[in-house]
């Protein structure tokens, strides 16, 4: 029995763009707050309004649909949010919020809804643009034909919204009728129909009567089948389903298809009695449309935008950044000043801010992607921007906006993989994000810069136009995105295998964005990152630290420290030393700092792994470099650094650089030839060296399942890739 709430509960349900989003922002104010449906990564948006005479009656936000039926368990949440099944209590009155603009396709979900049984009033929404675009409504007469109340609104600041808490509040309660289907099911379906009803079960509530039993039944026949994803529908009920079903089949019927007809049917039969389409002229949106939409001019300028998103999460992001990394710093140059030096200091500095700053340090790159994102869902855009990448798309498998997440992951994976959201199916959802942390995000940059520089000779090529470096740095990207998608495909048609839905939106009149909206999203985007992906990246950074830390003693180890004690001798100061003794201090500082390194656990493990990436051409220095690559990609710079007792160092370093390139195994022979680089390169390409990617996988489907399917996954295919191009190289000679 689900638990009902103290006071009443309304729900918001609409297509997607209809204002549906702002009217209750507007509704609610400041007291809403954001939450996850029982067992899913799909927002719950609730709060209160105060209606006449009903004070803190709740609202809850139902993602936007265009239909009621359902192929997966968050497209199941409209049904269930209306009804009030799988934990979800049932609502005192819905609220369909609907697009007066284009009001007949939109009130298909309208009769579906009333269909249910529930108590059910109408937003017409838009009204202003609607008068606009030449189209005249008569609300009185649509509201006796539907048999509910129809209240026009306008949910942008410019709305009285008045009119609509009055009817609100009357609506509440009202008992819904029991002749409201608008059109009658044919012979064959009504007897499919009845032979659903005994083993409806739990998917019909006990509050339904008859006809909401008869619309449960219809739900079930329209949306189970064998690619659906439904796991908590009744074993019973769906072997009858897809019996009806096949029973239709061998009949020649069309479901589907025979209640679409009969519903818009209805909708057409109806219509003139209260809409009028007035002759308009072209209006700014048609205008606007002929050139975003335009096959050429449209395409670039939505990558001319894309690449302004792209440019801010790479260069506009970077002032924040640096203020994070500043008060990081800063931080923790004052707990190692107010914390006697040992153990725990280094704790508190390198492992507990340093991990918050691990966490923090990508607040402002997720807060400007959805800004942008906000900004193209309120205006209107983002529905062209999925419009016009659907067929490019759709060959790898992906929906048409998976391109935003997908070109934001090369600035980081991490807002990219929050950026799924905007998907409204689980299925593109995850071939997302599971595929994406495979273009080559900014985190990589470091170590391509280091290894390719430093290993990959400057020879020139096409007359001196560019080099092989150049070339190499060039085809680490291409080779990125041609992985990203190829995994796409095969994700598409093996694990996600099933019927791609085809692209399904309506494209809404150009608006101003919302600044409250925009805000809201951003703000809680950004606090559900920081809240619960960085639990897991904070409990990471310590882990990782406490590898690469302990322990902290041994014979190399006390020998350095006692000749460092021997040279500083009667210092109070380092500083004090002349200058040749303190390069001697500094040298043994580096010194003591990668003789622990290469003796602590991860040091250790470093070379308990060589075996593994000895036919990789890796060392285990490499391999203590990946270890603490697992922080951040970036880390295996600074990592190498340490391990070649060269201090902090970054990807320009010329000591660092030289250091790889004359590196000598016991024969004589380079230990890191270019060949070794070209593999090490295809390595980072391919492997999840990211922590925080796999905190954000795991936040998003709140499952450890999928962050180790994507570890795994990567770790397999980065090692079979370097595999065959550091053994087949030398196989054709090129070690």
């Amino acid at each position: 029995m689900n638990a009902r709430p103290a006071s009443p509960l309304v729900a918001l349900i609409g297509h997607p763009n209809t204002g549906k989003t702002t009217l209750f922002n507007r509704l609610t104010g400041a007291r809403a707050r954001v939450g996850n449906y029982p067992g899913i990564t799909v927002e719950r948006s609730q709060g209160q309004v105060d209606l006449p005479g009903k004070a803190g009656v709740q609202v809850v936000d139902i993602p936007g649909t265009y239909s009621l039926v359902a192929r997966s368990p968050e497209e199941q949440i409209a049904i269930d949010g209306v009804l009030g099944r799988h934990g979800l209590a049932r609502p005192d009155l819905v609220v369909v919020v609907v697009d007066a603009t284009q009001l007949e396709r939109n009130l298909y979900l309208v009769l579906q809804i009333i269909e249910l049984g529930c108590p059910v009033m109408v937003a017409l929404n838009m009204m202003d643009a609607a008068a606009k675009a030449g189209v005249s409504i008569n609300p009185k007469a649509l509201s006796e034909d539907l048999g509910v109340p129809v209240v026009p609104t306008i949910a942008t600041g410019r709305g009285d919204l008045d009119p609509l808490k009055a009817a609100m509040a009357q609506a509440l309660g009202d008992r819904p009728s029991a002749d409201r289907w608008r059109w009658q099911p044919g012979p064959g379906l009504q007897h499919d129909l009845d032979s659903l009803l005994p083993v409806l079960g739990e998917e019909a509530p006990s509050a339904l009567d008859d006809a909401g039993r008869q619309a449960v039944a219809l739900w079930a026949l329209m949306s189970l089948d064998t690619d659906d994803d439904l796991t908590s529908v009744p074993g019973n009920l769906r072997l009858r389903v897809l019996e009806r079903q096949r029973a239709a089949e061998q009949e020649g019927r069309d479901v589907d298809g025979e209640v679409v007809t009969a519903r818009y049917a209805w909708i057409d039969a109806h219509a003139p009695q209260w809409l009028r389409h007035e002759p308009p002229p072209t209006t700014p949106t048609e205008r606007v449309d002929r050139v975003l939409l335009h096959p050429f001019l449209g395409l670039a300028i939505f990558l001319g935008l894309m690449l302004v998103v792209f440019e801010s999460l790479f260069t506009w992001s970077e002032p924040l950044i640096g203020a994070v990394e500043t008060l990081v710093g800063g931080l923790q140059g004052w707990v190692r000043g107010a914390v006697p030096p040992g153990v725990v200091a280094d704790l508190l500095a390198d492992g507990v801010v340093g991990g918050v700053g691990n966490v923090l340090v990508f607040v402002p790159q997720i807060a400007l992607l959805f800004l942008f994102i906000g900004l193209m869902e309120d205006s209107g855009y983002m529905a062209r921007a999925a419009f016009l990448m659907d067929r490019v798309m759709r060959k790898a498998g992906l929906h048409g906006r998976a391109f935003v997440p997908m070109l934001s992951a090369y600035a980081c994976a991490v807002p990219a993989i929050m950026a799924t959201r905007t998907l409204e199916r689980r299925r593109d959802r995850f071939i997302t994000m599971l595929a994406l942390p495979l273009t080559t995000c900014s985190a990589r940059l470091p170590v391509y810069t280091l290894i390719i520089a430093a290993l990959i000779p400057a020879t020139p090529i096409w007359g001196g136009v560019i080099t092989a470096q150049g070339l190499v740095m060039m085809s680490m990207y291409i080779f990125g995105l041609v992985m990203t998608l190829l995994v796409a495909a095969v994700l598409s048609r093996t694990i996600f295998r099933g019927d791609q839905m085809p692209l399904i939106l309506a494209l809404p009149a150009y608006r101003a964005p919302s600044a409250r909206s925009v805000g809201r999203l951003v703000w809680s985007r950004s606090s559900v990152f920081i809240k619960e992906a960085g639990t897991v990246i904070l409990v990471c950074t310590l882990v990782l630290w406490a590898l690469l830390y302990f322990p902290r003693t041994g014979p190399e180890v006390q020998a350095l420290e006692a000749q460092r004690a021997e040279i500083a001798a009667g210092a109070t100061d380092v500083a004090t030393l002349p200058e040749a003794d303190q390069a001697k201090v500094e040298a043994l500082d580096s010194a003591i700092a990668g003789t622990q390194l290469a003796h602590s656990y991860g040091g250790r493990l470093g070379h308990a792994i060589e075996p593994v990436i000895s036919p990789l051409g890796f060392d285990w220095k490499i391999g203590v470099g990946i270890i603490g690559a697992f922080a951040a990609r970036e880390v295996f710079v600074g990592t190498l650094g340490v391990v070649f007792s060269l201090g902090e160092v970054d990807e320009e370093s010329e000591p660092l650089r030289q250091q790889l390139r004359e590196a000598r195994t016991p024969d004589g022979a380079r230990q890191y030839t270019p060949l070794m680089a070209l593999s090490l390169l295809i390595f980072f390409a391919l492997a999840c060296q990211c922590m925080t990617t796999l905190a954000a996988v795991k936040r998003e489907t709140m499952s450890y399942r999928w962050p180790l399917f994507l570890l795994a996954y990567m770790s397999v295919l980065a090692w079979l890739c370097s595999f065959a191009v550091y053994q087949g190289g030398q196989l054709l000679g090129f070690g």
